[in-house]
């Protein structure tokens, strides 16, 4: 069976052509300027998708998301992950580590090879983690899992030991391997809900310190210098961090980085808001999650860094956890939202439709600059096996979690209206339609 998607803007090398797209087992076998558009309704054995005024992007690629199997399938599974990617246009994402079993060796990590192998959608590439278990001691067996994982990280803790990252980034160059760092100085961390703003002033708490990222940021880029080592910082947060960064880069260290939707888009301001309008302490835990939402100076370096280069990907952290522990609120909840069913929604009615960005300049930021970084396939390019997403850059909704195939409900976007509506994800087979 050939599929043909019709009429469509495609996005090829770095813009868009109005052009039509065959697909046959899997692989792009034709990429043509309305070849077929006279006869494709009568050609024979063809599944043709009218797709006027629509968008074909190449399949959005997310370098940091948690799926939770083995260990905490409660909260998500490889399967409703992975079904919550691909309706969100995602045909590539990568797991983060913090599983049990911690996926440290060729043992703990086929837990989750299995899961994936069995219940993922759409493609699937775990994280080992930096250390055994993540507790910083010792490191893991990266020899042994580097061949089956796309990369090395204990996100959800930093790592406290500069010896211990520098010897990681010592190996991880050696495998030919990237250090994904979730940048968390527990020494100078202060708080353990919000960031250590009004918020936090007004709720008379202890908040999180911007300093507890940047500091680490400073130390691995660092360390990333000194060895060589293929880094990539995990959601940045802080304008330090984005300036720390960018003098990297400029004297020619090997790192990049990524932030995510909610860290463009909100900062602390929405927590007082909510507060001020009466918000149950339940409804305030959509907006927490690590690093917190910090402060409009922040958010607009974390812009000015997207534009500038400096910021090279958007990922989602998406951290679903159950209701239950959620609905413990913004004091006792845990940190972490979701977000692969709405963000890029959420960026093109934000950052596009507002003029602040180009459609070409999101489409590479959540999907040919993190695929390019970590060496996954993408590209619509004939002889390529099919990974794209549709969008209707028209349609209006608005987002309902209740709606959503993963687990987690949380995300500080409920009842936002949006557009941008995902059609239709194709990862070889069609995963996910709209209809």
């Amino acid at each position: 069976m050939q599929t043909l998607l019709k009429g469509a803007r495609v996005f090829i090398g770095n813009g868009f052509k109005l052009s039509d797209v065959l697909i046959e087992d899997g692989r792009i076998v034709s990429i043509s300027e309305g070849q077929y558009s006279s006869c494709a309704d009568g050609m024979h054995g063809v599944c043709v998708y009218d797709l006027t005024d629509k968008y074909i992007f190449p399949g959005l690629v997310d370098v940091h998301v948690h799926f939770r199997e083995p260990g905490f399938s409660y909260k998500e599974t490889i399967e409703t992950g992975s079904k919550a990617a691909a309706a969100g246009g995602y045909t590539d994402v990568c797991t983060m580590p913090n599983l049990d079993p911690v996926p440290d060796s060729p043992e703990t990590l086929q837990v989750e090879l299995d899961a994936i192998k069995k219940d993922a959608v759409i493609n699937v590439y775990p994280y080992g983690s930096i250390t055994r278990q993540e507790k910083g001691g010792e490191l893991s067996d990266m020899d042994g899992i580097a061949g089956s994982v796309i990369a090395f990280s204990d996100d959800g803790r930093g790592v406290a030991s500069a010896e211990m990252m520098e010897e990681a980034m010592q190996k991880a160059k050696s495998l030919g391997k990237i250090i994904a760092a979730h940048c968390e100085d527990m020494t100078c961390i202060g708080g353990s809900r919000i960031h250590n703003g009004r918020t936090a002033a007004t709720l008379g708490i202890k908040g999180i310190s911007s300093e507890s990222e940047w500091k680490m940021v400073e130390r691995d880029v660092e360390l990333a210098e000194k060895t060589g080592c293929s880094y990539h910082v995990c959601h940045v947060s802080t304008k330090e961090s984005v300036e720390i960064i960018r003098r990297a880069k400029a004297h020619g260290v090997d790192v990049t980085c990524e932030t995510a939707p909610h860290y463009l888009i909100l900062n602390e301001n929405e927590i007082i808001e909510k507060i001020l309008a009466g918000y149950s302490p339940a409804l305030l835990g959509k907006y927490k999650m690590n690093p917190p939402l910090r402060t409009t100076v922040d958010s607009d370096a974390v812009f000015e860094g997207l534009k500038d280069g400096t910021i090279d990907m958007i990922a989602t952290d998406h951290a679903p956890h159950s209701d239950e522990e959620k609905a413990l609120g913004l004091m006792s909840g845990p940190m972490g939202v979701v977000g692969l069913e709405c963000a890029f929604p959420v960026l093109y009615t934000e950052l596009v439709r507002k003029g602040k960005i180009r459609l070409e300049d999101l489409v590479r930021l959540m999907s040919t600059a993190p695929a390019e970084r970590f060496g996954i396939e993408c590209g619509i390019e004939v002889g390529k096996k099919a990974k794209l997403c549709v969008f209707d850059t028209e349609e209006m909704f608005t987002i309902d979690p209740s709606k959503f195939a993963s687990k987690g409900r949380y995300t500080p976007f409920e009842g936002k209206k949006v557009f941008g509506k995902c059609l239709m994800t194709i990862c070889g087979d069609i995963v996910y339609t709209s209809k």
